[in-house]
């Protein structure tokens, strides 16, 4: 029962659940970024340089002949598919990066995020002795010009 009790634990913690959501939104939003990156990235790129991004080099030694398209891609360098793997990287590091910029901004409580006019407190002075310091303050000081001190 022991064993259970320790995975339980384990399992429970806040950063093991935290890296759980953290792995499914992540999983989620890399399938977002590649549908942008097919969609909107690659036919701005093949539009402004004239040629599909998708494409290939088929290789001098291979005969491709009688093949079906899927079988003739699977025999190519299709670098086309490595140069949007690239993209999608790139915007997500760049997503990445901003939002922890604005995780940290938050947790520093700097930058944007704070209120506008409002200044720095300043420590508050030190009370006023009371009545009594003052006059014991008073003696020592006398005795110590009495001895010349």
């Amino acid at each position: 029962m022991g064993l259970m009790k320790e995975f339980k634990e384990f399992a429970l913690k806040g950063s093991v659940v935290d890296m759980a959501i953290g792995v499914i939104i992540g999983a989620a939003f890399k399938d977002i970024v590649t549908s942008f990156t097919d969609n909107f990235i690659n036919p701005i790129i093949s539009s402004i340089g004239g040629s599909d991004i998708a494409g290939s080099i088929m290789l001098p030694w291979v005969d491709y002949t009688g093949l079906t398209p899927e079988e003739a891609a699977a025999l190519s360098l299709n670098y086309g598919a490595f140069i949007s793997a690239i993209i999608n990287f790139l915007i997500m590091a760049l997503i990445l990066f901003f939002m922890l910029k604005g995780i940290n901004a938050l947790k520093n409580g700097a930058g944007k995020f704070k209120k506008k006019g409002k200044k720095e407190e300043e420590p508050a002075p030190a009370p006023e002795p009371s009545e009594e310091v003052k006059l014991l303050t008073e003696i020592k000081d006398l005795l110590k010009a009495q001895n010349g001190k």
